[in-house]
């Protein structure tokens, strides 16, 4: 299993319309091949920064069965007009098998 840690800054004035549209992302990215669990914090300091973290099987579960996807597109079309920058992600791996 990888996590995917995606950085999100949205737009201060369309917090309420992401965290309105968010449902439908995650029905988008819970359908791909590989998908394991995720999960949506928002920053308590910093107005507008999330971090969605989505549990993958494998590297290849997101870069290609979805960023080489259709619905990667229709994920993009309904949140990129939030982002007041393009999110950040990286991949990451278990070094301790305890989770939190």
């Amino acid at each position: 299993m990888i996590l995917e840690v995606a950085i999100m800054k949205i737009k201060p004035d369309e917090i309420s319309k992401f965290e309105a549209a968010f449902p439908k992302a995650e029905a988008i990215i819970s359908s791909i091949p590989g998908y394991i669990s995720h999960e949506m914090q928002r920053c308590i300091e910093t107005k507008g920064r999330y971090h969605f973290l989505i549990r993958w099987e494998n590297i290849d579960a997101h870069m290609i069965n979805f960023r080489q996807s259709p619905k990667f597109q229709e994920f993009r079309a309904l949140l990129g007009g939030f982002f007041a920058e393009p999110p950040v992600a990286e991949h990451f791996e278990a070094v301790t098998a305890h989770r939190i």
